[in-house]
């Protein structure tokens, strides 16, 4: 489950360079060390309530993962001398629990958690999750309206020896969004279109055990949400319905159908973004990622916006939608 790289420090920012200056508590020194078999099988918990149900879900599951797991909670350099085993099984922990947190629209607590994580990470020297905490948070700031530290976050990430190709294909992806939104069209378009020609290389042995998520929907949803960004509707539009049709995929994809309706708006295909409304209004309740409830709420409100000429029927549209996002909260998540 860990995937260590040696015994390398991993090249990562350090602790504080991601924005956590606050020590945290230190663990019970009273407390034997939790064990890689309690660390994986918290993290299995998580991962598999936020596939299934969504960040949001998952959410309420963290502070029994801290009570089971205490290391959570306790500043990275104070656990220097736990078996790099254990560390390793710690920084995905909280990789994990950083993903969850930015998807469920809570982000100031996800800095902390990647903070962590890549603390953790750099103290084993696995530079794997390491990385993959990087491209999580250049992805959070671009998110949060930070382009420019999306785009340099993102390019840390390469080392001296090439990256495998799927994982060179997610560098870029996050490079196009950062460039998309900083204007630089043809530069992002060039990334993604590259991103795509990584894919196609295909898996190899080098791929580290969390390259499986990055897939033909996952490739085919940014490629039109880059497309989108661009507004370069023609090619956005028929890569986010792909993307959005494919069935049985993590909660968090709804995130693709939020962006196809944004962008059959932006094109002015009215109809069809009525339809994708009827479609989505009655499981938007469901929803266990705020992003893609958010998108979905920032659409219906441009659809509602005064003088934006939007025809009747797809504010009516919008309306509908608005009253399914407001609806009651998902039921709480089982506890373990």
């Amino acid at each position: 489950m860990t995937s260590m790289d040696g015994p390398r420090r991993a090249h990562v920012p350090s602790y504080e360079h991601v924005g956590h200056r606050t020590p945290l508590p230190a663990a019970n020194p009273d407390r034997p060390a939790s064990s890689v078999p309690d660390v994986v099988r918290t993290m299995r918990r998580l991962l598999d309530l936020d596939a299934g149900r969504g960040a949001r879900a998952a959410v309420p599951v963290l502070p029994e993962a801290a009570r089971t797991v205490p290391e959570l909670t306790a500043e990275p350099a104070r656990l220097a001398g736990l078996d790099s085993e254990l560390l390793a099984a710690l920084a995905e922990l909280c990789e994990v629990t950083g993903w969850i947190l930015f998807d469920a629209g809570l982000h100031r607590r996800a800095r902390r958690a990647n903070a962590r994580a890549l603390a953790l990470a750099d103290l084993c020297g696995d530079r794997w999750t390491g990385r993959l905490v990087l491209l999580n948070h250049s992805m959070l700031q671009a998110h949060t309206g930070h382009p420019r530290a999306a785009l340099a976050t993102a390019s840390r990430v390469p080392g001296p020896r090439p990256l495998p190709a799927r994982v060179g294909a997610l560098v870029l992806i996050r490079q196009a969004h950062a460039t998309a939104m900083l204007g630089a069209d043809r530069a992002a378009a060039r990334r993604i279109a590259r991103a795509r020609d990584l894919f196609l290389d295909g898996v190899s042995a080098g791929d580290p055990p969390w390259a499986w998520w990055i897939d033909e929907t996952e490739l085919l949803g940014h490629e039109g949400w880059v497309s989108a960004r661009l507004h370069r509707w023609d090619q956005a539009i028929p890569l986010l319905r792909r993307a959005a049709a494919v069935p049985d995929g993590p909660s968090y994809r709804e995130l693709f159908t939020a962006e196809l309706l944004s962008a059959l708006v932006g094109a002015g295909a009215w109809r069809d973004a009525e339809e994708l409304i009827r479609e989505v209004a009655p499981r938007v309740a469901r929803i266990g990622s705020a992003r893609a409830a958010r998108s979905l709420g920032a659409t219906a409100a441009r659809l509602l916006r005064p003088g934006a000429g939007v025809p009747s029927a797809s504010r009516d549209a919008a309306v509908h939608l608005s009253v399914a996002l407001s609806a009651p909260e998902r039921p709480p998540a089982d506890r373990p």
